[in-house]
């Protein structure tokens, strides 16, 4: 690499400290400024991958295979560390010679040699030219402690000629921490879950293997063990929320039904995972009645007697793997609430590149919204992947949120997933006080229509009526839904109590290096003239929002006069209604998509134009060609798709596809929550012509 500050290395200097939550932190940090970042560890174990590596390959999507990840293994340092330390520097430069930012993990404090390894780890740093982000472990010590281990491990990267970047307290008690040191000094929490075992930990640890049950469970954190070396009421009676049971396989018929039994009860703590030891098999019939069971947690197998297994168990500390997404999340919701990333950036001297990635525009959605901590009202409270979504929202400090639903029922299907939803609030959509008060001023709203409180009574009660009925009277900012219901059912009741004019849609579709927005895609069928160019305002309005410079594209099937009839004359119109009533906005039209995105075409057949072959907002004739346009792109060019956002409301309310997945549904609520104003609201929209509502 060129600029050699372009790259950081994390190192600590003891066991112990946490420094993943550190790394995963940077990779998410630097992922936002720049298009390709790696990770690199210069020491790894023999004969096995190494679970950050894989955790940060996965979780950022790096693109990168292991291989590069990897510098040499702790019997190569052992055999000839000279020798290791020249591959290290060589395979870190092939490596960095592919990236634009590279985060380099130091050493796990396994065996090069615990005095020595903070010493070996500072060299390497030296060696690799990468300043260091020092990370000091705070857990059981007192201020002064801590200001000394801070100053030891400076002064050892001085004299090892490695330049300290930051220091980063880890594990501390208190939260703020005043250190008098050269450098900036961050402060992380002690937060348990972090080192809590997953149930995929605990499988490794015993060498065990999955026997049956739910494979999704592995990535779950076993707040507890328990060995269940009694009758199963004395195991219901003692067990807690989240423990994993460890019973002897010879007692598993008469033990694993009832656990599996209370784990899906009301009134039961939901367990992490069961596993049972010494290898004996079931009996069949136990074994064909579990075979046609839906068990709903993961259980284990390990051929280990019950006390050998129980005191490896009790020795695991949590790790990143893959599957711990929840870890993840609470690791990366850590670092942004502690660490002033900015000053990071500025001390690394990284300037923000001009290609944006679809990840890079995830993650400053996240930002955005996690900087705003918004209240977004989630009506389909009981679908699964709301629920998984809440916990990566909730984890990640995105947003706070209300859930509509039976509590119950959604506090025991969170448990039973192994989710951490409780700073959720949870609302019946039948609740006495709420149902009265909504159905006076849906009444009042709707009075034009004949709407009366009676009527009125039944109508709140309907979890999307509900939902915007909050987020109208200022109980919600946002609402998201639509996982469960189709889109009419999501967004009549925004059109009828929110709609402030004109109510249309943008996709944004993030390409490899660029977003641009598409809009209307979604709502309205066959737009007027001047409804077009209250699309195209709109559009350049949400585009500014979210850090998209508005170039605005009217497309059509012909570009400039070369073309006449009614579609083309009203992209014309409209192309004039926007730069007359906007005309601090760049628009172009008609235009075809060719001239719009193509610099060479636009060369050819609109010379001179500001928009012609570098648009960023593309407003469509029709829905027609708008739904087919953005599936088109978003197939074809690999696109990612976002949306449909929807314009033209008081407050935001966005639309889910049946299909979403876990993280559409976090990317829209993030985009939700960036939607509100600081008042509250959204930005107006102009006009106020009626829309359709798609079905």
């Amino acid at each position: 690499m060129e600029n050699m500050t372009r790259a950081v290395y994390v190192a600590a200097g003891e066991a112990g400290s946490n420094k993943g939550t550190v790394a995963l932190g940077l990779v998410e940090l630097l992922s936002r400024q720049v298009e390709t970042v790696g990770v690199f560890r210069p020491v790894v174990r023999t004969g096995r991958e190494d679970n950050l590596i894989n955790t940060i390959r996965s979780r950022f999507q790096l693109g990168l295979p292991y291989e590069p990840c990897a510098g040499v293994t702790y019997d190569e340092v052992h055999a000839d560390a000279e020798r290791a330390a020249g591959d290290i520097v060589a395979r870190y430069r092939a490596l960095a010679g592919r990236c634009d930012a590279v985060v380099v993990v130091g050493t796990d404090y396994t065996d090069v040699g615990a005095p020595t390894e903070f010493e070996f780890n500072a060299r390497l740093a030296a060696d690799l030219g990468t300043p260091v982000l020092n990370v000091v472990s705070g857990r059981g010590r007192a201020v002064p402690e801590i200001a000394a281990a801070v100053e030891l491990s400076s002064r050892q990267l001085a004299q090892h000629h490695a330049r300290e970047l930051a220091v980063v307290v880890t594990r501390a008690a208190a939260g703020h921490i005043a250190i008098d040191h050269p450098t900036p000094v961050f402060v992380l929490p002690e937060v348990p879950s972090l080192r809590a075992p997953t149930v995929a930990d605990l499988l490794d640890a015993c060498d065990g293997r999955f026997f049956l049950g739910a494979r999704d469970g592995l990535g779950r954190e076993a707040s507890a063990l328990m060995v269940g070396a009694m009758s199963l009421p004395g195991i219901l009676d003692r067990y807690t929320e989240g423990a994993a049971v460890i019973i002897p396989s010879d007692r598993a018929a008469a033990l694993l039904p009832g656990l599996i039994a209370a784990h899906a009860a009301p009134g039961f703590p939901a367990l992490s995972a069961v596993i049972m030891t010494g290898g004996t098999d079931l009996p069949a019939p136990v074994d064909r009645l579990l075979g046609s069971m839906a068990v709903p947690l993961p259980v284990i197998a390990t051929d280990h007697d019950t006390f050998d297994t129980a005191t490896r168990l009790s020795a695991v500390d949590g790790q990143f793997t893959p599957e711990a997404g929840g870890k993840i999340d609470t690791a990366l919701r850590v670092f942004a609430e502690h660490v002033d990333g900015r000053l990071l950036l500025d001390r690394l001297a990284i300037a923000k590149t001009d290609v944006v990635t679809p990840l890079m525009f995830e993650y400053e959605l996240l930002e955005r919204a996690r900087s705003r901590r918004r209240h977004i009202v989630l009506p389909e409270g009981e679908e699964p992947r709301i629920l998984r979504a809440a916990d990566v929202l909730l984890r990640r400090g995105v947003a706070e949120l209300t859930l509509l639903g039976d509590e119950e029922r959604i506090r025991m299907q969170a448990a039973q997933l192994g989710l951490e939803v409780d700073e959720a609030r949870v609302l019946s959509p039948f609740d006495a006080r709420l149902r009265e008060r909504f159905a006076s001023e849906y009444a009042r709203i709707r009075a034009h229509r004949g709407m009366t409180v009676e009527l009125a009574r039944d109508t709140v009660t309907d979890v999307s009526y509900f939902g915007t009925l909050m987020v109208h009277t200022g109980m919600a900012d946002g609402m998201v839904s639509g996982a469960a219901h189709t889109t009419a059912h999501t967004i009549r009741p925004a059109f009828e109590i929110l709609r402030l004019g004109l109510v249309s849609s943008v996709f944004f579709m993030c390409l490899a290096d660029r977003v641009l927005v598409y809009g209307d895609c979604a709502v309205n069928p066959d737009p007027t003239a001047e409804q077009l160019a209250d699309i195209a305002i709109s559009s350049a309005r949400t585009a500014t929002l979210f850090g998209v410079d508005p170039r605005i594209a009217m497309l059509s099937y012909s570009t400039g006069a070369s073309a006449a009839g009614a579609d083309v004359e009203k992209v014309r119109t409209a192309t004039g209604l926007v730069r007359q009533r906007r005309p601090d906005l760049p628009a172009e039209g008609p235009i075809q998509y060719d001239a719009a995105v193509d610099p060479a075409v636009a060369r050819t057949k609109m010379p001179g134009s500001q928009v012609a072959g570098r648009a960023t907002v593309f407003v469509v004739p029709d829905l027609n060609t708008g739904n087919n346009l953005y599936k088109a792109v978003q197939r074809s060019a690999g696109a990612v798709a976002v949306g449909p956002v929807l314009q033209g409301l008081r407050k935001p309310v966005n639309d889910l596809s049946r299909g979403a997945t876990v993280a559409d549904i976090v990317t829209t609520v993030a985009i939700t929550a960036a939607q509100v104003r600081d008042d509250g609201s959204t930005d107006a929209c102009e006009g106020a012509a009626e829309t359709a509502i798609r079905p």
